[in-house]
């Protein structure tokens, strides 16, 4: 609803001064992916997997190689051993999901320190491409049904926020 209000309003802007607008400079800009195209962005998510991946492989591993031996090995067993190996793979699953969800909220945590530490550098960024450029508007990308590439600065952003650093 929201982006249907904002395309009406600037819609409405538009025919209301064509003489204005047209001399105006537009741009569109997909602000979420300039900050994730950056190459910070980019170096954080490798970091992140080498940092939280190992963990949750490990213990997905050892879930499953447990679930493997109860169902290849669990005719073979004896009754006392086949509920002692159940038992142990559904500590291991509990285990797994509260490890998961420990881990899942200690990333979510450094995406929100990383979000936080690029957000002055992607606005600087846009500043300063706004400036060069001369926009006298723009408008995020999600607000726009169709536009033509040249109207586009999502990429100088990037290419901007990278030469920051």
């Amino acid at each position: 609803m929201r982006k249907f209000t904002q395309f009406v309003l600037i819609t409405a802007a538009i025919m209301a001064a064509p003489s204005a607008f047209a001399e105006m400079k537009i741009a569109v800009l997909n602000y979420q992916m300039a900050l994730l195209e950056s190459d910070a962005a980019k170096q954080y998510a490798v970091d992140a997997e080498k940092k939280f991946g190992p963990q949750l492989n490990n213990l997905e591993r050892d879930a499953k190689a447990l679930q493997d031996k109860l169902v290849s090995n669990g005719s073979k067993m004896s009754q006392g051993d086949r509920e002692k190996a159940e038992l142990d793979f559904k500590q291991k699953a509990r285990d797994f999901q509260f490890q998961s969800k420990e881990l899942n909220e200690s990333k979510a945590a450094a995406d929100r320190d990383m979000l936080k530490k690029l957000k002055p550098k992607l606005d600087q960024a846009v500043e300063e491409t706004i400036k060069k450029g001369g926009y006298d508007m723009v408008i995020e990308r999600g607000a726009v049904v169709d536009v033509k590439p040249q109207y586009d600065i999502t990429r100088q952003v990037i290419e901007r926020m990278n030469q920051l650093r």
